[in-house]
């Protein structure tokens, strides 16, 4: 087809002058579309200007008034939409909308207007909170010079802004106490938090006399963690706690719990340097220079004092200590300077031999920073003599920054970290180990446990799983819910005859489990700490079984070798909470937790430069915003009562009571329960009669007088619940726990029937599952909160089986269904988890290892058995 122009040039060249013939108006139907048959519609001609042209144009389309349907207005699509982009969580989108609301309402105003308005403030509001400093530190290496930069905030200067914060200054614990409870017989010695320890006691006993003089006690952990998900990206945070103040605040998210106050610098690994003591001993010399910058404000006061007013109006001097190093082993090494887990003397605490490990009946001398620095001053005269103390000692030739810090050995300091320790230190070698056992009894054993497993009961806050032979994951608390349930689910495949490696393993499993547990005892008496002495004997005895029978076992590469530090450091556990307090007082989980946010700040809100100065300027702003919010929320409990509505709106959690039920279904008539469960569940034949025995014959015994026969007809109303909230006082700390038990057909899916211990009789306790929960009103009696209810025996007939013996294991045997029977809710004690053991029919195994309230109930009953 030739153009307008085309048609001029053609022209031109044949010599013809004439004007080219205009253009019709008219142009012709270029186009042509054919429809398929199915279409039935006829050929569709178009000129140029209408081919591919909607013969709908959009404005023909009616108006959506309200295209943000479903949303019920605009603004709700909006914040949908910005929530949806951000991420944000349930609690951050419930905040922002009460604050929305609050705004509309007028309760409250909002000036900012956009991103500078708001880093104007948070700037403001960082200013009330001692800042972050800088500082480059030089530390020679082969003749040359190197230099670091880190990032603290003076120990000291947090100290202040903690004593000066009003709200946490009652709270602020400063004598050391020894406290006891009567156990029905004498007065028990008993720890709990660190003023309760020996070692506080006997600081303040060194401390000045003359003086109203009290420890400040300093927590500190130190680790590396990655900040970027491919792993180049990594921090170094130190973190401070304060153990003048109750657990519940120390390990808190609030004002008065961890703050990151430094960031010190990773020394890059150089291939040619890598292993050689001299830069082995540089990157110690680098840590502790580095960790110079926080302490230097402490080690002055720890000699001299410091007086400041308590909140009791008295006036005393304190004197700030290190009473806690928070560790994992790598990180104890760096900051005992001890030479690590291949030197002659590998624990931090004492100085056992490598060799000796592995024995836990053995006690060996422990170490004192008297002998390090005896040790470090011989060097410095004559290396060679130096080092070859420095080296039976195991220790680096370092000066330890610790030791500018009086009353603070940090070989004292050191403790006990369960989560490293055990849950991803000695539980993961005997994992290994079971999974070796399993694969050379073939891949029938390894399905069968991997079932079990998976069927294993449900518990609120318990980890499960799918698998434990390929699991990925090195998380501490889903090791530590995987030992539990490894244990109960191997018991009937790891028998003596099938495996006698494996019973050996499942017997040293067993004894893990009871010292994890003793372990984790938030409360520890004088019997506990013996029961915990015992146990690591039993541990000893069973390591040394389980050696000897691996050692002639055909099947490879079972682990014969156990002396690395992991499986010494429980030895000095006792002391640590005789001298400090229960282990959650040192433990890092609470510090690890930390790094969470950490790195969610360099992947959300930093450009990868500067990264340490970004991330501690927004973590800085997070602590200036959580002090504004605890004074926001002092101030509005001052400026009104809480209403108890709004209370238990905000808390549903939180009731009044012992029991509270949930879930409520709609009222049925009592036949048709009867009705409609009792072809497939004999719990439910003659479910009307049973319950009309129990209304005229129990109900009575639990005190309520009837004048007559109660009659229950076919129509009587029962409104069944499906979910059970339980308070009780725990039997470790004495503080109220609460259980939360489902009686549900269709819980996430499937059926869920928990269990509860219940006070039957007014001596007499016992395990039942839940079959019903409801609610009935007898008329001229009153309104009932009941449970239908399968119970269990207290054991099974017969002499205890040997396995129950072997593993410490509390057997009980289930009635039969029809033998169900009614009991008040308010009769629960608490919920339990039952194993059903896969080879004995309608017999449980008791979970005693699902908390420690369980665990020690279950040795009390062992006891009067």
């Amino acid at each position: 087809m030739l153009t307008d122009l085309s048609f001029r040039i053609v022209n031109s060249r044949l010599g013809s002058v004439e004007p080219p013939p205009a253009i019709s108006a008219q142009r012709p139907l270029e186009f042509r579309t054919e429809y398929h048959p199915s279409a039935d519609r006829e050929p569709l001609h178009q000129a140029f200007d209408e081919f591919g042209i909607n013969a709908h144009p959009e404005e023909q389309l009616p108006i959506n008034e309200e295209p943000w349907r479903p949303f019920v207005s605009r603004g709700d699509f909006e914040f949908a939409e910005i929530a949806l982009d951000a991420a944000l969580n349930k609690s951050q989108i419930n905040g922002l909308l009460a604050l929305i609301g609050r705004i509309s309402r007028g309760e409250t105003q909002m000036t900012l207007k956009n991103d500078a308005d708001l880093c104007k403030a948070w700037e403001h509001a960082t200013e009330q909170v001692t800042p972050f400093t800088k500082h480059t530190i030089t530390v020679p290496y082969k003749r040359e010079e190197r230099m670091y930069e880190t990032h603290a905030l003076p120990l000291w200067e947090w100290a202040l802004d903690l004593l000066d914060t009003p709200v946490l200054a009652p709270h602020f614990v400063w004598d050391a106490q020894r406290v006891y409870k009567h156990n029905g017989m004498e007065f028990e010695h008993f720890y709990n938090e660190p003023w309760t320890g020996d070692r506080w006691w006997d600081v303040q006993s060194h401390l000045p006399d003359g003086l109203k003089a009290a420890p400040f006690c300093f927590i500190l952990y130190a680790d590396k963690t990655r900040l970027s998900s491919h792993g180049t990206v990594k921090a170094y945070p130190v973190v401070v706690r304060c153990a003048n103040l109750p657990v519940a605040i120390r390990n808190g998210d609030g004002i008065g719990g961890g703050r990151v106050v430094g960031w010190l610098p990773i020394v890059s690994e150089d291939a040619d340097e890598e292993g050689k003591p001299g830069f082995v001993n540089f990157k110690r010399v680098v840590w502790h220079e580095s960790f110079q910058k926080l302490l230097e404000m402490v080690a002055r006061y720890s000699k001299t004092g410091y007086s400041h007013q308590c909140f009791d109006k008295i006036t005393r001097w304190l004197f700030p200590i290190l009473l806690i190093l928070s560790a994992d082993y790598e990180e104890q090494c760096m900051m005992s300077l001890i030479r690590g887990q291949n030197c002659k003397c590998p624990c931090p605490v004492c100085i056992v031999p490598l060799e000796e490990l592995h024995n836990l009946s053995k006690t060996f001398a422990l170490r004192s920073m008297q002998d390090a620095t005896e040790a470090l001053n011989v060097y410095k005269i004559s290396k060679g003599r130096g080092e070859a103390l420095l080296k039976a000692l195991g220790l680096r030739a370092v000066a330890n920054i610790f030791w500018l810090i009086a009353y603070s050995d940090p070989h004292e300091a050191i403790s006990f970290d369960r989560l490293h320790a055990l849950h991803l230190g000695m539980w993961k070698h005997l994992l290994e180990e079971l999974k070796k056992i399993l694969k050379a009894l073939g891949r029938s054993a390894e399905a069968k446990l991997e079932n079990q497993v998976a069927e294993f009961p449900r518990w609120r806050n318990f980890n499960h799983f799918k698998s434990i032979i390929h699991i990925t994951f090195s998380d501490g608390n889903k090791m530590q819910d995987l030992s539990k349930q490894t244990f109960y689910s191997a018991l009937n495949i790891l028998t003596h005859r099938a495996s006698p490696e494996g019973f050996q393993l499942l017997r040293l499993i067993g004894s893990y489990l009871q010292l994890d547990s003793y372990i984790g005892l938030d409360v520890h008496t004088t019997s506990t700490l013996a029961a915990l002495d015992a146990e690591l004997l039993v541990f000893n005895a069973a390591l040394k079984d389980y050696v000897e029978c691996a050692s002639m076992s055909p099947i490879e590469d079972l682990k014969l070798d156990w002396d690395f530090p992991k499986t010494h450091l429980w030895k000095h556990v006792t002391r640590d909470i005789q001298m400090k307090g229960a282990a959650r007082n040192y433990s890092t989980r609470p510090n690890e937790k930390l790094h969470g946010p950490l790195k969610e700040a360099y992947e959300r809100q930093s450009n990868g430069k500067d990264v340490a100065g970004q991330i501690l300027r927004i973590d800085q702003r997070k602590y200036a915003v959580k002090l504004l919010r605890l004074h926001v929320d002092t101030l509005d409990e001052q400026r009104s009562l809480p209403d108890d509505e709004a209370e238990a709106e905000a808390r549903p959690d939180v009731f009044e009571g012992h029991v509270k039920l949930g879930s409520p279904q709609p009222p049925v008539s009592i036949q048709d329960i009867e009705n409609s469960r009792s072809q497939g569940d004999h719990a439910f034949r003659g479910f009307r009669r049973k319950f009309s025995d129990f209304v005229n014959t129990s109900l009575p015994g639990y005190g309520y007088q009837l004048q007559r026969w109660v009659t229950i007809p076919a129509n009587f109303q029962i409104q069944e619940h499906r979910y059970l909230r339980v308070n009780y006082e725990s039997v470790v700390d004495w503080r109220q726990t609460t259980d939360y038990l489902r009686c549900n057909p269709h819980f996430h899916g499937h059926p869920r029937y928990d269990c509860a211990l219940i006070q039957l009789t007014q001596d007499v306790s016992a395990f039942v599952q839940l079959i019903l929960m409801f609610k009935c009103q007898l008329p001229d009696v009153g309104s009932f909160e009941l449970a239908l209810v399968q119970p269990f025996t207290a054991g099974v007939i017969g002499a205890p089986r040997r396995i129950d013996r072997d593993f410490q294991l509390t057997r009980i045997k289930a009635v039969s269904r029809e033998s169900s029977i009614f009991v008040p809710l308010r009769s629960f004690i608490r919920g339990a988890m039952l194993y059903p053991d896969p080879a004995h029919q309608d017999e449980f195994i008791v979970v005693d290892h699902i908390d420690s309230d369980m665990f020690m109930r279950m040795k009390t009953r062992a006891r009067y058995r």
